[in-house]
């Protein structure tokens, strides 16, 4: 593994554990109010400011979750029980590991929406996360995924958990950051 290799995949590795991190926190204190780590900063490919947008990682046994994340949904009709039966679910054990989320992250939109299709069109962005005084610059590449995906399986079934009044037509970005350019400060390594 060639030292550009190496760096990128500790940003990623710590990037990955950091996420984990704040996740466990705001599931297990917060109630599960996406926090800013959560919601990185926007911006097109020509730097323009999107606003905000709330990103989720993904394991990379996404068949599994995706299903998992279905049936919780549809077991109650309950929008109590169901946020009840996700925050267990999310602050056990699900956060642990760092190392078992892929690589891209995904993000849902709804159905018309201009952010949505801009990206999709242009195919990158750049991410910008900060809290707990560590901050990521991420460039990525953008893609719009299809209903069948399993990464849009799991982000529109993770979204439902919370989410009962979603729309049935949402649309999901997959954001894969382009790890050997992350900009870490304080540095990763």
């Amino acid at each position: 593994m060639d030292s550009a290799e190496n760096r990128a995949n500790l940003i990623r590795n710590h990037f990955m554990g950091w996420q984990c991190r704040i996740r466990q926190q705001v599931m297990r204190v917060d109630g599960g109010r996406p926090s800013n780590g959560m919601r990185p900063a926007l911006f097109g490919p020509n730097g323009e400011d999107l606003g905000r947008i709330i990103v989720l990682i993904n394991k990379e046994d996404a068949d599994e979750v995706a299903t998992q994340f279905r049936h919780m949904v549809l077991k109650t009709q309950d929008p109590n029980e169901r946020y009840d039966s996700a925050m267990k679910f999310f602050a056990a054990a699900y956060y642990q590991r760092g190392h078992e989320f892929d690589s891209s992250l995904t993000a849902l939109f709804g159905p018309d929406s201009a952010v949505a299709k801009q990206l999709a069109q242009a195919g990158s962005c750049t991410l910008k996360f900060d809290e707990f005084n560590q901050r990521y610059e991420m460039p990525c590449v953008v893609e719009d995924l299809e209903q069948h995906d399993i990464r849009y399986q799991a982000t529109y079934w993770h979204n439902r958990l919370f989410n009962p009044a979603m729309p049935a037509d949402v649309r999901v970005l997959a954001l894969t950051p382009n790890w050997a350019d992350v900009v870490a400060e304080p540095a990763a390594f």
